[in-house]
């Protein structure tokens, strides 16, 4: 059974300062989303100032010419509202969610630091923001078991020259080397209204949403766009390479990756329909083959799609008491060699599809979410209709599809494997 093809209207306007607008209208509840893709993240970096793009998320925190610091969280949180910002490797954002009396506050706070935050920046905030972004990575990254696993996985995937080679928090040594010359140059080069697209879902028609934008973003100054280098995809990994990590870790564990295509490459979906047959949740692959035989504690597979030259997937294992690595690696290669010979079967795929399903129909219920995913959409594939041709994309993949695709980037020999082993281990 096919689940309802929603179709969200979408309007589309760039101002003349090169600003793209997107609205949505909803009237379903008085609330407006208002989000800002940046199309700057940790792949704009130089190798050696990374972390600069996540400290700049913070930074836009930290007032602007009319705004103190703090203010904007407070501002927003006082309406009722919510706000945030993450930092990617493809793009920075920041939304508010809020009433739709709200909805001018809300432009008018992310006009204003766009416009006027370089006014504020001084050594004060920076050496603040530095300090709790140093703080974030030893808590997520430094101190905790398998933490920099990703961090590792990515510079086993890419080159040392690459733009993704680098975890997006950055280095410590280049947190404490910024200074505030860096962070004024990373600004003017990234944050400017022609690298931006403004999303706003919720109760606003198109007519006011653009009047909002045109009223609040139009004077920023029109600059000249900055195309990225475009990388060629970087072939599959040869001989299997591998690295051994000792560290304090309570299990042995095994990661294997490969090197997929890049957005908006046709084989993404069915790829990402391959790894949730393999590694999401107790029916998966995996998890049969590896954890209900006792060979793991846990086991999964994802895929991360990324927009130059490669995306990447990754199967990992840790292992149960007393269960070698070699070994679990050794179950988790039988299992893919024994997918990828001979596909899904028909209920997988068709699982697979309707997990799929259910998850971007939620994801896109949510007006915060779905503002999120049109600003994706435009940025990364060139259309915020993307939105709207998605699901009917991916449930248009069959069976086919999928072995094709999985032959063609999943294939064992090509992965590259890192393995943990315990302090202990000898």
């Amino acid at each position: 059974m096919q689940p309802s093809l929603i179709t969200y209207p979408l309007h589309e306007r760039r101002l003349e300062n090169g600003l793209r607008v997107v609205v949505n209208p909803d009237s379903s509840v008085p609330v407006v989303a208002v989000n800002l893709w940046y199309d700057v993240g940790s792949s704009d970096e130089t190798h050696d100032r990374t972390g600069l793009a996540h400290l700049f998320e913070h930074l836009m925190f930290q007032g602007s010419a009319h705004v103190k610091s703090g203010d904007h969280l407070g501002l927003i949180q006082a309406a009722g509202g919510s706000v945030n910002g993450t930092t990617s490797y493809d793009r920075t954002n920041f939304f508010e969610a809020v009433p739709k009396p709200a909805l001018r506050m809300a432009m008018w706070l992310e006009a204003d630091r766009l416009g006027t935050l370089l006014e504020t920046v001084d050594q004060a905030s920076l050496d603040n923001q530095r300090d709790v972004v140093k703080e974030e990575k030893r808590q997520r990254y430094d101190n905790v078991p398998y933490g920099d696993v990703w961090h590792r996985l990515l510079a086993f995937s890419f080159p040392d020259d690459h733009p993704y080679a680098h975890p997006t928090i950055g280095s410590m040594e280049h947190l404490d080397a910024a200074t505030l010359t860096d962070i004024r140059a990373f600004f003017r080069a990234h944050y400017r209204a022609s690298r931006a697209v403004l999303t706003l879902a919720g109760d606003v028609t198109p007519d006011e949403g653009f009047r909002l934008a045109e009223q609040y973003f139009g004077h920023l100054p029109e600059q000249p766009g900055r195309r990225r280098p475009t990388l060629e995809t970087l072939p599959p990994h040869v001989g299997i390479p591998r690295r051994d990590v000792q560290a304090a870790v309570p299990r042995d564990a095994v990661y294997a990756t490969w090197r997929l295509p890049a957005i908006p490459h046709p084989d993404l979906e069915a790829l990402g329909l391959a790894t949730s047959v393999l590694g999401d949740g107790i029916t998966s692959r995996l998890h049969q083959a590896l954890v209900r035989t006792e060979l793991a504690e846990g086991a999964g597979a994802f895929t991360m799609s990324l927009a130059r030259g490669n995306s990447v997937a990754v199967a990992s294992a840790r292992c149960w008491e007393g269960v070698a690595p070699e070994d679990l690696e050794a179950a988790l290669v039988a299992a893919w060699q024994q997918f990828v010979d001979e596909g899904p079967t028909d209920e997988e795929h068709e699982r697979a599809q309707a997990q799929f399903a259910r998850e971007w129909l939620s994801e896109l219920a949510a007006l915060d979410q779905r503002a999120d995913r049109l600003g994706q959409a435009a940025t990364l594939y060139g259309s915020p209709d993307w939105v709207n041709q998605r699901l009917r994309t991916v449930m248009a993949v069959t069976r086919d599809d999928l072995v094709d695709a999985t032959r063609r980037w999943l294939a064992p020999e090509h992965r590259a494997v890192l393995t943990y082993r315990t302090s202990e281990a000898s």
